[in-house]
């Protein structure tokens, strides 16, 4: 043989050299995009099951379960206020039936406290503020105001905040929100359009009860700069606000927890 035929013969391989090497094979793109797809796929659905746990993405059940334990724990707070406060009374008459070891300028040092402190209850002169949110569908009343955005139209944390501090600086003695007693600790908190007050959850409306002088707590409503700012959104877009005297009111006096809680550095 010549040269020639003897490298013809090396690429395809004969008996005698045994079969030449296999040659690479490539993919050709649209496999490349199938397999791609295909793995990208089960990527998802690895994802979605993990993050799922075996529950419907597509509900609300999670938030509505979330809803439930609020107000569950919301109504348990509120038990337990009612058990603590039954068993502080106990105390007390056990307190006072034994003579508890004090004399009767202490008892009497003690009471005038108990009375400032806000945990005895208070009897007087009432005023009512009532806030409410605004219909759903509300429209600016008046003209040259924008069409209200969702919170022009719900109650915020400043709006409450304005009115117990305008009750107080009106020389209130004692305020009442919702059916809560306010002492020196107490927070008016919002949480979306939800009011938290010492561990229990409340929805609008909002009634806010102060004992005082009538004239003087409403006096002090009205040159309150933050409630004025309000009364804007009352006029333009129907937030609710009404304020009343109620004559002769027992406020109660508070009855939760009076222990401190604060933060702790971490060791």
């Amino acid at each position: 043989m010549s040269n020639t035929a003897d490298t013809a013969q090396a690429g395809s391989g004969s008996p005698e050299t045994g079969p030449a090497a296999p040659r690479t094979r490539r993919l050709r793109p649209v496999r490349v995009l199938t397999v791609g797809v295909f793995a990208l796929a089960g990527l998802l659905f690895i994802t979605s099951f993990n993050t799922a746990k075996g529950t419907n993405l597509r509900t609300d059940s999670s938030l509505l379960k979330l809803s439930d334990l609020i107000h569950e724990r919301s109504h348990k707070n509120a038990r337990l206020d009612e058990s603590d406060a039954a068993l502080r009374d106990d105390v007390e008459a056990l307190a006072k039936r034994t003579g508890g070891g004090t004399s009767k300028a202490e008892e009497a040092r003690l009471a005038a406290l108990e009375k400032n402190a806000g945990t005895q209850q208070l009897t007087g002169r009432a005023v009512t503020v009532t806030l409410n949110d605004a219909p759903p569908n509300a429209t600016a009343k008046l003209p040259g105001y924008p069409e209200p955005q969702p919170d022009y139209l719900v109650i915020h944390q400043q709006d409450l905040q304005a009115v117990v501090n305008a009750l107080w600086q009106g020389g209130a003695q004692g305020i009442k929100v919702m059916d809560q007693r306010l002492i020196s600790t107490s927070a008016v908190r919002c949480v979306g359009n939800t009011l938290i007050l010492q561990g229990r959850v409340y929805s609008p409306p909002y009634k806010i009860t102060a004992i005082g002088d009538p004239g003087k707590l409403q006096k002090a409503l009205a040159a309150s700069p933050a409630i004025q700012n309000y009364m804007v959104y009352v006029n333009v877009y129907g937030l609710g606000w009404k304020v009343t005297e109620d004559g002769t009111v027992t406020l109660p006096g508070y009855s939760g927890t009076v222990d401190l809680h604060y933060a702790k550095p971490v060791e």
